[in-house]
């Protein structure tokens, strides 16, 4: 008589996930861009989801033509419409766009109130949390992971550091009036990065989950857009000339496309933090460099961004979380 014996599902190496660490920090730096980039657009059209579909947009079109001419991109598009009408993908995994229009569209309707500084730290918030419950629920590729200590931790010691970095903003009514809106959205990244890794995986392709996450994001955006102008008639502002302007969506692109293929190697929530500690150290030094009327960058702002490093680096080099 022989015993059943339980296998557990291989980690990634740990110079794998750090690997993937610093990729993802990379790509957070670049939402912080993006994030000032599209609040801009919003200030100049006067209109935050119309400027959140003119940055679907641009890295829609961009899709639209690479997907179809990089084989990978092929290969990748046969493998999603296999894995849809044989069921080892649901047609819900593939909705994490939503989730990504409406971050877009609160950057184009807060930033200008809040400055970037601020609304990293809601997004922040949201998406710390949130990250823990998605990786424990298992609805990313990686499977169910157990909350460890580090991560817990980590993620924590996150949330402590960008309240420190903008902490002397927190105390503005009109700032806590529109924070509810990055949080909300910042809760819906963990979860469209997830579901985006899912897509990746039954497409194989990172450029195939991405134009996914376009596709029905822009959707998204566009319904949204014919209610606002049902009720509220058509935007006042006109699109602007300076070419830098429409970047945000390009940006997104690699954001998402990074996010869909390392997801599966570092888990949501060290994904996530990552992307964190790039988050608040873009935000700091756009404010810095860049400063508007709703940006205070100080000595806190530095030190939350020091400290965020640190708590990404405790949840990266602890145990990997096992399945």
């Amino acid at each position: 008589m022989s015993a059943t014996k339980t296998v557990t599902p291989p980690t990634a190496p740990a110079s794998r996930r750090i690997a993937g660490v610093g990729l993802a920090t990379a790509s957070g730096v670049a939402v912080a861009v993006q994030s000032w980039i599209n609040g801009e657009l919003g200030v100049r059209l006067a209109d935050g989801i119309a400027a959140a579909v003119v940055s679907f947009a641009s890295g829609l079109l961009v899709l639209l033509v690479l997907v179809p001419a990089v084989p990978a991109g092929r290969r990748g598009l046969r493998e999603l419409r296999a894995a849809l009408g044989g069921g080892t993908l649901r047609p819900w995994q593939c909705l994490g766009g939503v989730c990504g229009a409406f971050l877009v569209a609160t950057q184009g309707l807060t930033i200008g109130a809040l400055g970037v500084a601020v609304f990293t730290v809601a997004v922040v918030a949201g998406q710390s949390a949130s990250s823990l419950a998605v990786d424990r629920a298992g609805v990313g590729p990686a499977g169910r992971q157990r909350v460890t200590t580090a991560r817990v931790a980590g993620a924590v010691l996150t949330v402590l550091a960008v309240l420190l970095a903008v902490g002397d903003r927190l105390a503005d009514p009109g700032a806590l009036a529109l924070a509810p809106l990055p949080l909300l959205a910042g809760m819906g990244i963990a979860w469209q990065q997830a579901v985006n890794a899912r897509v990746r995986d039954a497409a194989g392709s990172a450029l195939t989950a991405t134009l996914v996450n376009f596709s029905v994001g822009m959707v998204a955006l566009l319904a949204t857009l014919a209610v606002e102008m049902a009720v509220r008639g058509r935007p006042g502002g006109v699109l602007p000339g300076e070419p830098w302007l429409y970047l945000g969506g390009p940006i997104g692109i690699v954001f998402i496309a990074v996010a869909a293929a390392l997801v599966r190697f570092t888990g949501v929530l060290l994904f996530g933090l990552a992307t964190i500690a790039g988050q608040v150290i873009g935000a700091v030094l756009l404010d810095l460099l860049l400063p508007t009327a709703a940006s205070h960058p100080g000595p806190a702002a530095l030190a939350g961004a020091a400290l965020t490093l640190v708590a990404v680096l405790i949840a990266a080099l602890g145990p990997a979380p096992r399945r």
